[in-house]
């Protein structure tokens, strides 16, 4: 998986070292663990995915996170991009709508005893209570940037990754900030599945 991901443009020694020694397969379904370091993205249930692991790498590396910097994930999904954020060393906060997938993703990740705060709610609006954060993330396609995402970035090289676009299509984004101001950048077309809640497409959460 590692050489494929060099062979497809990552370049951040430390994100592949840490996404060789993560073992993707506690985040899959056993029906997929064959195919876990596959380039595809695999159900979880709920109607969500596990990205692609090309699609981890790019976003982690475009956050361009130093160790101890304050992470916020939106979308804990599988847990995965969650132990790759643990791993690079950074102080990580994740929401998860759904509740089921929440608790599934935390027993994953409490096999690699991977320490991290986690919520169960909107991540549309974000966690504000912990902000600003160097870096956020966001693991689903939203239909336009969630302003309190924004406002909840540090003032000096905060750094946002997301997906925006239609339903079918997104671009990732990248919003960098220097105070009042955001360079951005559109990058690959990807497609993920749908980010929910207040800011996102506004579907309702799943439950158990």
């Amino acid at each position: 998986m590692v050489a494929r991901l060099r062979t497809m443009g990552i370049r951040d020694e430390r994100v592949l070292k840490v996404m060789g020694n993560i073992p993707r397969q506690i985040f899959v379904s056993t029906a997929f663990v064959h195919e876990a370091y596959e380039e595809k993205a695999l159900p979880i249930g709920y109607g969500q995915t596990i990205s692609h692991p090309f699609t981890v790498a790019r976003m982690t590396e475009l956050l361009g996170i130093s160790e101890h910097d304050k992470v916020l994930e939106i979308g804990t999904g599988s847990g995965y991009q969650t132990a790759v954020l643990c791993a690079m060393g950074a102080n990580v906060y994740s929401v998860e709508i759904v509740q089921a997938l929440a608790e599934k993703a935390l027993r994953s990740l409490a096999q690699l005893n991977l320490r991290f705060a986690s919520r169960i709610g909107d991540g549309s609006k974000g966690w504000a209570g912990y902000a600003p954060y160097d870096a956020i993330i966001v693991t689903a396609g939203a239909p336009a940037t969630p302003g309190m995402l924004l406002e909840q970035l540090k003032p000096d090289n905060g750094t946002l990754v997301i997906p925006i676009g239609e339903s079918q299509s997104q671009k990732l984004t990248v919003y960098r900030k220097q105070r009042d101001n955001f360079e951005i950048e559109e990058l690959d077309e990807l497609k993920f599945v749908p980010l929910t809640g207040k800011f996102g497409w506004n579907q309702s959460p799943v439950k158990r």
